[in-house]
């Protein structure tokens, strides 16, 4: 087994550039992925993220994020809660005087680079906080156990657990496959009782899987995943 990753935080700001609230969320974002907190966080694309972006969405399913919003309408949390899960915090660029006085979208004043300074403060405490957590990330979120699951790490750096498999002789690599198996485990759907179709469509979720090779991959991964649970059921 690897070494288990470091666990990050999902840093995702709202994409508002018609209004300064917006600019301020991205900055501050910023800020904190650049000079506050580079080691602890990864950026979450909000844009691709709505796409389908297969990356980020399954590392937002299955690690903590904090959704920088500009304004009560919290497009990045409610985006966020939609595709992936419920976001870990939520900060959001509050009050209308406030985000009245910040200059424009494209130009912040002073006030509005303060608020930069201020949002992005906040953050980084968000950020200290949820790494004090354990980390569930078979559910996604807290633990009370104090226990994390070894997987392998991706290879952006991200720590999104992924897989390398063998189908039809070639090794491909599959994102979160152990975080699936172990969910599939603890709901007891165990192969040989008709998973297969639902294991199939929860892994193609988050990986792009060729029409014409989908049998070879669906049995690739039955493979594993009987071989998953053959070592989870043996004796320390």
């Amino acid at each position: 087994m690897p070494d288990l990753p470091k666990k990050k935080v999902g840093i995702v700001a709202c994409s508002g550039e018609e209004l300064p609230a917006g600019t301020v969320t991205r900055l501050a974002a910023l800020k904190v992925l650049e000079q506050l907190r580079p080691a602890d966080t990864v950026t979450i694309c909000l844009p691709l993220f709505l796409a389908g972006g297969e990356g980020d969405r399954a590392f937002a399913r299955f690690y903590p994020t904090v959704a920088v919003d500009g304004c009560d309408k919290r497009c990045a949390a409610r985006a966020t809660e939609m595709y992936s899960g419920k976001p870990a915090a939520s900060v959001v660029v509050t009050g209308g005087a406030v985000r009245a006085g910040l200059g424009s979208a494209r130009r912040l004043n002073g006030a509005g680079m303060q608020a930069v300074d201020a949002v992005a403060e906040q953050v980084a405490q968000t950020v200290d906080e949820l790494l004090g957590l354990e980390w569930d990330r078979s559910r996604g979120q807290p633990t009370e156990e104090g226990s994390e699951a070894k997987v392998a790490t991706c290879e952006c750096g991200s720590g999104i657990p992924v897989q390398k498999v063998q189908v039809d002789g070639q090794e491909v690599t599959l994102i979160a496959l152990p975080l699936i198996f172990e969910q599939f485990r603890q709901a007891g759907k165990m192969p040989g009782d008709g998973t297969e179709a639902e294991l199939m469509q929860t892994v193609k979720i988050y990986n792009p899987i060729p029409d014409e090779q989908e049998a070879a991959y669906a049995e690739a991964i039955m493979r594993e995943y009987a071989a998953f649970c053959g070592e989870q059921e043996a004796p320390a």
